[in-house]
């Protein structure tokens, strides 16, 4: 009875790695999912982001329940991800995602505490290469703006034009567009290799193709391929 009891006792400890592990990619498994049905209840909010600019967009970006904390005047973190158009110039399909992180410190607290949902496009080459291989704050490497939302909306402004992410939140149900400035923008390779299940950073799997499409994705990119088939920039912007 006792060789039994001991038997068991090793074969539970052997297990416990591999559960720690399958804990692990759930974790960011189900962050994949939730940030696709976060995506598809603000795609189709009416009145939401203007078409044409969703159309030029080289990547978007999702953060479902970004939070604040307290932390010296307060701050925010969230964990998200991004989904570029594949290809040389971004004219492809929608990829992969690659895992990102969100942590700043003014927007936390223009948010009131409430756990709020972002959603990011990246407007231009530039910027998406820019995040895809280092950590960005915005406003400061990268130039930043709130989205301009709704049909008839003024999306040609010169701050819509010399934005490299355009910016929109939804909190409380409202969707508004809101400026990130002073936060900072970076993959979470982390997490990229729990999902994956090997070591890869965010470039190898948005621009090389690195890794298959996770299953957990799917909703994410069908959603995107459906809403925003065609990258509709000018070309010469994309070289």
């Amino acid at each position: 009875m006792r060789k039994v009891i001991s038997f068991l006792m090793v074969l539970a400890l052997c297990s416990l790695p591999a559960l720690a592990k399958d804990d692990k990619d759930t974790k960011e498994t189900d962050r994949l999912e939730n940030a696709g049905s976060v995506m598809e209840e603000i795609l189709n909010i009416p009145d939401n982001i203007p078409q044409d600019l969703l159309d030029k967009a080289e990547c978007v970006v999702v953060f479902p329940s970004v939070v604040k904390f307290a932390i010296g005047i307060g701050g925010s973190y969230g964990r998200g991800a991004m989904v570029c158009r594949s290809g040389e110039h971004f004219t492809g399909p929608w990829g992969a995602p690659s895992m990102m992180a969100l942590e700043g410190g003014s927007f936390g607290l223009q948010l009131g505490g409430q756990a709020t949902d972002f959603l990011l496009l990246v407007m231009n080459p530039r910027g998406a290469q820019a995040i895809l291989k280092n950590k960005v704050k915005l406003g400061a490497d990268m130039a930043a703006a709130a989205g301009p939302k709704g049909r008839d909306a003024a999306a040609s402004t010169d701050v819509t034009l010399r934005a490299e992410i355009l910016s929109y939140s939804r909190s409380r149900g409202l969707f508004a567009g809101i400026s990130l400035e002073g936060s900072t923008l970076r993959p979470d390779n982390n997490a990229n290799e729990k999902l994956y299940g090997k070591k890869v950073d965010a470039e190898e799997i948005v621009r090389k193709g690195a890794v298959s499409k996770p299953a957990s994705a799917q909703k994410m990119i069908a959603l995107l391929d459906k809403k925003s088939p065609k990258n509709l920039s000018d070309p010469e912007s994309l070289k």
